[in-house]
C-alpha cells in the first residue's frame, strides 16, 4: 500500500470509530466503512460486497440496557483491510478473500467490543473533568474533554488499522497458501452462512403474524430473476402503502378500536 493509502484508511477507521459512539452519519456500518476502504484501495467493488454481506449481520446487533453489541466499526475497517491485502497478493481469488474476511469479522467484532470497554472505562475520569469545567462555567474546558473522549473511540479502530496495513504482503501470501483446503472450504461455507444468521436474528425480533406474509412476498419477488432492486424497492414502497391505507381505514371502521392487525380488523368489522 502506498502512504496516501494508509493514512486515507486511517481517516476512515477514526470516522468508523468515532461514529459508534456518535451514530450520525453512520460511518462504523459495514455497508459504509466497508465500502470506503475499498473506495480508497481501489477495490471498490470488493468493497461493496464485503460491507452488504456484513451488514447483513450487523442488523441484529443492537444495544440493548447495559449489554453492549459486538463492535461493527471494527469489523468492518479490519476486515476490509485484510480483504484488500489479500486481494493485493494475488493469492487468492475475490470469491475466497471475501469469505475469509466475512469470517474474521466476527472475532474482531468481540476484540472490538474488549477495546470500547477499556476506552469507555478511561472515559470515566474525563466526565469528571467536565463536571469539574462546567461548575466553574467554562464550557470550552466541557467541550475540549468531549471531543477527547470521542477521538478516544475513533483511536482505537485508527491504531489496529494502522498495524494492519503496516503487514508485509509476503506474510498475507505464506498464511493463504499454507491454509489447507478443508480450512479454506469451511471458511467460505461460515462466510456465507453468518449473514443468514444475523438476517435470521432481525426476523427473530421483529416478525408477527401480521408481518410474515410480507416477508414471504419479499422473498417471492426476490426469486423471479426479471424483477431488478428498483422494482423491488417499488414493490416494497406500494406494500407499505396499502398496509398504512388498511390500517387507517380498520381504524375508521372500528372507532379508532385497532388490534395492530389492519386486514383483521376490516374483515371483523363485516
Amino acid at each position: 500500500m502506498s502512504g496516501l493509502t494508509i493514512v486515507l484508511i486511517i481517516i476512515v477507521a477514526l470516522l468508523a470509530g468515532m461514529e459508534g459512539i456518535l451514530d450520525q452519519f453512520q460511518f462504523h456500518q459495514p455497508v459504509v466503512a466497508c465500502t470506503l476502504i475499498g473506495l480508497v484501495t481501489g477495490h471498490l467493488k470488493e468493497g461493496i460486497i464485503l460491507g452488504g454481506s456484513l451488514q447483513m449481520i450487523a442488523l441484529g446487533w443492537a444495544n440493548i440496557g447495559a449489554a453492549v453489541a459486538p463492535d461493527a466499526a471494527l469489523a468492518s475497517v479490519a476486515s476490509g483491510i485484510i480483504m484488500v491485502l489479500a486481494l493485493e497478493t494475488n493469492a487468492t481469488d475475490t470469491t475466497t478473500a471475501i469469505n475469509t474476511a466475512i469470517t474474521l469479522a466476527i472475532p474482531l467484532s468481540v476484540a472490538g467490543l474488549f477495546l470500547t470497554m477499556i476506552c469507555r472505562t478511561i472515559a470515566i475520569p474525563l466526565v469528571h473533568l467536565m463536571d469539574s469545567a462546567a461548575e466553574k462555567g467554562n464550557i470550552a474546558g466541557v467541550e475540549f474533554w468531549h471531543i477527547i473522549a470521542i477521538l478516544m473511540q475513533g483511536v482505537r479502530i485508527a491504531i489496529p488499522a494502522a498495524i494492519l496495513c503496516f503487514i508485509p504482503s509476503n506474510a498475507v501470501q505464506s498464511a493463504l497458501q499454507a491454509m489447507p483446503s478443508w480450512l479454506a472450504g469451511g471458511m467460505a461455507v461460515g462466510g456465507g452462512m453468518v449473514a443468514a444468521v444475523g438476517y435470521a436474528m432481525v426476523i427473530n425480533m421483529m416478525a408477527t403474524k401480521e408481518v410474515w406474509p410480507f416477508f414471504v412476498l419479499g422473498f417471492v419477488f426476490a426469486a423471479i430473476n426479471s424483477l431488478t432492486l428498483i422494482a423491488l424497492g417499488a414493490i416494497g414502497v406500494s406494500l407499505a402503502l396499502v398496509y398504512l391505507g388498511l390500517k387507517e381505514s380498520a381504524g375508521s371502521s372500528n372507532n379508532g378500536n385497532v388490534s395492530g392487525d389492519p386486514l383483521g380488523d376490516i374483515l371483523n368489522d363485516y
